[in-house]
């Protein structure tokens, strides 16, 4: 099938030739003898027209024609000739005198002139193909051997006429073809081209030419078939244009755009180091070695002013496995010291060895890059050749320089981020409790897993925090994003929760006054603190109370508890969680459970029960099912939790709280019920005399006595109903009086005529600690005395 059917024919004979010209003959006197087919063609005049005329009627204007055709020699002229339609043709007239003078004197050839000047337009086109152009023009016969080549073709070779008559091989034998499209063999595209007529077009060949075996060259080629005048194969030839500098360039510019997309992109100081290496190898150098500060490599500040003799390590392995260095360090001398010291790319063609390694065999080039970042040296770039062995040049180098230059940035926010991401875990692990206080209501084990490095620490937080009456509060909670911020801002809501619960608020209060708290602080013109990391705030808060084992817990947008009882059956809360603190939309709903002795409760973070690649519900299925071991110590129970997580990088921060419950027994809590009438008091001190006489501790007697006299006095001043006294032995002694006023009593110092007022006073000074916590039916006050 023809490639272009369209296309105008192309006939290279000279349209002066003796099969295309108009052809005339002339006598002796100028009259026309003889007159062709192609003179008619040409101008329109039939034969008995013309013969024995004059040939002078047929011009225009011009020369007589006898006065050409007396010359001795062929004569050629441009003449205007008369057509018979009355046009004047401008044509090109060759004249040939004939040996024998007689009716045959002159042969007189003629044609259109501006067919003539295209003619000789694409004779001149050809003869600049075979001497002038740039393109390489090789010939080859159908048993694909060497015929003929232009002057491209001969510069290249060093001489053409050496290889005429040898098979293509021959040529350039250790070439190769670079384009994946078809055979990498030679002989096999020839031979395809020779048999389909199919051209092949575009091949890029790599290789050296004869000419510049040193250098290494890239070609594009292309192959057509030659037919004869029958239609018959001829050959092929070969065009072949030199494009190795734009082939280098478009090299250089994907080198460039798959730098941009790999060289730091992971935000970790070696394996930014190894994805230099990755890039730049094979295509700009046969090795990549990168040099780093211990600092750096640490995630610290680089020296000041990196001067040669500073020690370097080298960077090894590409993976945290594999990952090692070697300290190395260059004498002042050395062009590595040099590239230092004065920030620029320095070239050594033929270095003597490396202070890394010993020098390869052979003969090598180098090129030394300092890494720069915000105008500090943070170490030093080292590309080798070995195989190749050009030097680098000034293109090689620049992008050389682009490449490094990249690789600093990303090492320089690797550090950074490094040295952020370990403040940040600093941060966050001093804000957690380091160590959990030690109370007589539940036992207690954790564990925190911060996210993978690359994602950054989090905001999870957890505390167990001793309330009055032996119960304690337990609260776990989430702050949405990583980093330095989302770590304060976790401080922040663990004081505030802290602070919130030793007022003795229910979950559901706290919960709704730390709600409020988070939305002042993320409000657009509040910028000290919280900010937008406030705004995806999670939490749970529940508080315990061993003597009856009622634990009451409110949740903030984060996961319920799960609980399993001393028999091992797991139960999930169904009441869904209020929504995240700081949005102020709907009330948050108190739970209340009753927990048997031994009871496992799980408070946990979204970590540690979500990942990417499993939903929320099977980590929840994953975690109870743990549970259902509770009789295992809470250590052990905790390992088998995390062990459960899917294997890889964290994505978010994994924190785990679990509770065994205990209750304290009927031995160590004493109640008295006391009508609201001052005789009472003495009551009071006479039964809490004899309990602590039953419990061992009457040294605390005269102590005790006092304090429970002023607290009962005081009730019974205010209150209208029955008055309730609670003893509680646990590591201190707990006095405990209720009442159904809702006024809470003030300590403040009396003066000398005061006849009362010191009843408070006393209280502070003989406890450790005492309050006030409001109950649904009025409140409670409570002093805390140390056991001796």
């Amino acid at each position: 099938m023809d490639r272009f059917p369209n296309a105008a024919d192309v006939d290279f004979h000279s349209p002066l030739d003796l099969t295309k010209a108009a052809a005339a003959v002339l006598d002796a006197e100028g009259r026309i003898s003889g007159w062709g087919p192609s003179a008619q063609r040409l101008l329109g005049h039939p034969a008995e027209d013309v013969l024995g005329r004059p040939a002078a009627l047929l011009l225009a204007t011009g020369p007589r024609p006898s006065s050409l055709c007396t010359a001795h020699r062929p004569r050629a002229t441009v003449l205007d000739l008369a057509c018979r339609d009355g046009r004047t043709l401008r044509a090109a007239v060759n004249f040939s005198p004939l040996a024998s003078q007689g009716v045959a004197a002159t042969v007189v050839l003629a044609a259109e002139l501006e067919a003539l000047r295209s003619w000789e337009a694409q004779l001149a086109m050809l003869q600049g193909l075979a001497t002038e152009s740039s393109v390489g023009l090789t010939i080859f016969d159908t048993d694909m051997r060497v015929v003929w080549g232009n002057v491209s073709t001969d510069l290249e070779l060093a001489g053409v006429a050496q290889y005429v008559g040898r098979p293509a091989a021959d040529l350039f034998p250790e070439g190769e073809f670079i384009s994946r499209h078809h055979p990498p063999d030679e002989d096999q595209i020839m031979e395809h081209v020779l048999t389909t007529g199919e051209p092949i077009m575009g091949m890029h060949y790599r290789g050296r030419a004869p000419a510049d075996p040193v250098r290494e060259h890239v070609w594009s080629c292309s192959y057509h078939r030659l037919l004869d005048a029958r239609g018959e194969p001829l050959g092929l030839f070969e065009e072949s244009l030199d494009i190795t500098d734009r082939y280098r360039a478009q090299e250089r510019l994907s080198l460039l755009v798959r730098a941009g997309k790999r060289i730091g992109a992971s935000l970790d100081v070696r394996r930014t180091a190894a994805e230099l290496a990755d890039v730049a190898v094979p295509q700009l150098a046969d090795e990549v070695l990168v040099d780093l500060p211990p600092a750096v490599i640490e995630g610290r500040q680089p020296p000041t002013g990196s001067a040669p003799g500073h020690s370097l390590l080298r960077m090894h392995g590409r993976t945290p496995e594999e990952f090692r260095t070697s300290p190395v360090s260059y004498p002042p001398s050395s062009p590595q010291a040099l590239s230092l010291a004065t920030s620029r790319p320095v070239v050594d063609a033929d270095p003597p060895g490396s202070p890394g390694g010993p020098a390869p065999a052979g003969r090598r080039s180098s090129l030394f890059v300092p890494l720069l970042a915000r105008d500090a040296v943070l170490g030093l770039a080292t590309f080798r050749r070995s195989s190749n062995p050009d030097p680098f040049g000034p293109e090689e180098q620049t992008l050389a320089v682009e490449l490094t230059e990249r690789a600093a940035v990303g090492i320089d926010n690797a550090r950074r981020y490094t040295s952020q991401h370990a403040t940040a875990l600093v941060l966050q692990r001093s804000l957690l409790p380091q160590r959990l206080p030690e109370q007589s209501a539940v036992d207690v084990a954790y564990r925190y897993l911060p996210a993978d490095s690359r994602v950054g620490v989090g905001g999870d937080w957890f505390d167990l925090i001793p309330l009055s009456g032996a119960r304690v509060g337990l609260t776990v909670g989430d702050v949405v994003g990583h980093g330095v911020q989302a770590a304060a801002t976790m401080g922040r809501l663990r004081a505030t929760v802290r602070t919130l619960a030793l007022l003795d608020l229910d979950p559901a209060e706290l919960l709704t006054r730390l709600d409020g708290l988070v939305a002042q602080d993320s409000e657009p013109h509040a910028d000290d603190g919280l900010g937008d990391e406030a705004l995806g705030v999670t939490c749970l808060y529940a508080i315990y109370d061993p003597v009856g084992g009622r634990c009451v817990w409110a949740s903030a947008g984060h996961p319920p508890p799960i609980v399993a009882d001393a028999s091992g059956s797991v139960a999930l809360s169904a009441l869904a969680p209020g929504p995240p603190l700081g949005l102020g939309s709907l009330p948050y709903e108190n739970v209340e459970l009753s927990l048997s002795n031994g009871s496992v409760v799980a408070f946990f973070t979204d970590g540690v029960v979500e990942d990417r690649r499993t939903d929320i519900d099977s980590g929840i299925d994953r975690l109870a099912h743990v549970l259902t071991w509770q009789r295992c110590p809470l250590e052990e129970l905790c390992d088998r939790a995390l062990s459960t997580l899917p294997p890889g990088p964290q994505a978010d921060d994994a924190t785990l709280l679990l509770v065994r419950t205990r209750r304290l027994g009927a031995g160590q809590v004493a109640d008295l019920e006391l009508p609201p009438d001052p005789a009472m008091v003495a009551r009071a001190r006479t039964d809490t005399e004899r309990q602590l006489e039953t419990w061992g501790l009457s040294a605390l007697a005269f102590t005790a006595e006092l304090v429970v006299s002023e607290l009962v006095t005081n009730s019974i001043r205010y209150a209208t109903g029955p008055v309730l006294l609670r003893l509680i032995r646990d590591r201190s002694l707990l006095c405990e009086v209720s009442d159904n006023a809702h006024t809470a009593p003030h300590l403040r110092r009396a003066r000398r005529d005061d006849e009362g007022g010191r009843g408070l006073f006393l209280v502070a000074q003989m406890s450790q600690r005492w309050g006030t916590r409001y109950t649904g039916s009025g409140k409670t006050i409570w002093a805390e005395l140390a056991i001796p």
